[in-house]
C-alpha cells in the first residue's frame, strides 16, 4: 500500500470533499426545497437557506399527500412490505435451491441448474408480459402477492450461494455426517451460520432493488391505495393543469430516501465484510 504524505495527503482529502460536496449537494437542494413555499422554490435563483415550513410540508405529505396522490405513510408501507418481501423471498428461495444443487445427487440436476442460469440472460422485456398474463389469469392483479412473488426468485443469488456452498470443505460435511447430523440440520447448523455475511449483503442488495421496482407495480397496480413510493412520486409530478407542488413533492423524495439508507447504514459492517470476506 503507497501511503501518500504532505502535499499529496491535502491533495487526496481534496478530491474526496469534493466528491462529497457534488454527491450530497442534490440532496441538500431537495432538503432546502422541502422547507420552502411552492413560491420560494419557483423563484429564481431558489435560495440555499432551509426554510420554517419544514413541518407543515413533511406532515402534508405523510398524511393528506398532493392533489393527485395519496398520503405518502401508505405508500411508504406498501413499498416496505414489497422490498422485504422480495429480498427475504430471493434469499430463501436461493439458499434452498443451491443446496439442492450442490450437496444432492439427482438426474439433470447440471440441467436444472443451468436453466436456473440461462434465466439471467433475458432481459425484463421478454419476461414482463408473459408474467402479467399469469399473474391475471391468477386474479393477482392490485394485491401484495402479485407485487411480489413474480420477482421473489433469483438466478444470481442462487448462483453465489451455489459458488460459496462449493468452497465449503469436504471434511466438514463428512465431520457433521460422522455426528449423525442430517442433511436439514447441516444446512441449519453450519451451511447458514457460514453464508451469514454473504446473506447480509445481499439483503441490502436486494432490498434496494426492490424498493426501488418502477415498471412492474406500475404495470400490475391501478388502485392507487397499492401504489408504491416510487410510482406515488411520478403521479405527483402528472399533475395536468394543476401546478405540482414543489415543497410537497420534495418532502416525499427525503422520506423515501430514508429506509434504503438506514438498511445500509446499519448493516454497513456486514455488507462490506459480505463482499470481500467470508467467514469458512
Amino acid at each position: 500500500m503507497i501511503e501518500k504524505q504532505g502535499a499529496g495527503t491535502w491533495v487526496t482529502h481534496a478530491i474526496l470533499i469534493v466528491g462529497v460536496l457534488t454527491v450530497a449537494f442534490p440532496i441538500y437542494v431537495t432538503f432546502v426545497a422541502s422547507t420552502l413555499t411552492l413560491r420560494d422554490v419557483l423563484a429564481a435563483p431558489m435560495t440555499l437557506i432551509p426554510g420554517p415550513h419544514l413541518i407543515e410540508n413533511y406532515s402534508t405529505a405523510l398524511f393528506s399527500g398532493t392533489k393527485n396522490g395519496t398520503p405518502v405513510s401508505g405508500m411508504l408501507l406498501n413499498s416496505l412490505i414489497m422490498a422485504l418481501v422480495i429480498a427475504t423471498g430471493k434469499i430463501v428461495i436461493s439458499l434452498l435451491s443451491a443446496f439442492a444443487v450442490v450437496y444432492f445427487r439427482f438426474p439433470l440436476r447440471m440441467v436444472f441448474f443451468w436453466m436456473i442460469f440461462v434465466t439471467l440472460m433475458l432481459p425484463v422485456e421478454v419476461r414482463i408480459l408473459p408474467t402479467f398474463k399469469v399473474v391475471s389469469d391468477l386474479e393477482l392483479l392490485n394485491s401484495f402477492p402479485g407485487l411480489t412473488v413474480p420477482l421473489i426468485a433469483s438466478a444470481t443469488a442462487t448462483f453465489l450461494f451455489r459458488q460459496f456452498f462449493m468452497t465449503v470443505p469436504d471434511e466438514l460435511v463428512e465431520a457433521t455426517k460422522i455426528d449423525g447430523a442430517g442433511p436439514m440440520r447441516f444446512f441449519r447448523d453450519v451451511l447458514l451460520p457460514l453464508s451469514r455475511t454473504n446473506i447480509a449483503a445481499l439483503f441490502v442488495i436486494l432490498f434496494i432493488y426492490g424498493w426501488n421496482q418502477y415498471l412492474w407495480p406500475l404495470l400490475i397496480t391501478s388502485d392507487h391505495s397499492m401504489d408504491t413510493i416510487v410510482i406515488g412520486i411520478r403521479r405527483m409530478l402528472a399533475a395536468g393543469d394543476d401546478q405540482v407542488e414543489w415543497p410537497v413533492v420534495m418532502a416525499t423524495t427525503m422520506l423515501a430516501m430514508i429506509p434504503p439508507v438506514f438498511v445500509v447504514v446499519a448493516m454497513q459492517r456486514w455488507f462490506v465484510k459480505g463482499l470481500v470476506d467470508s467467514e469458512k
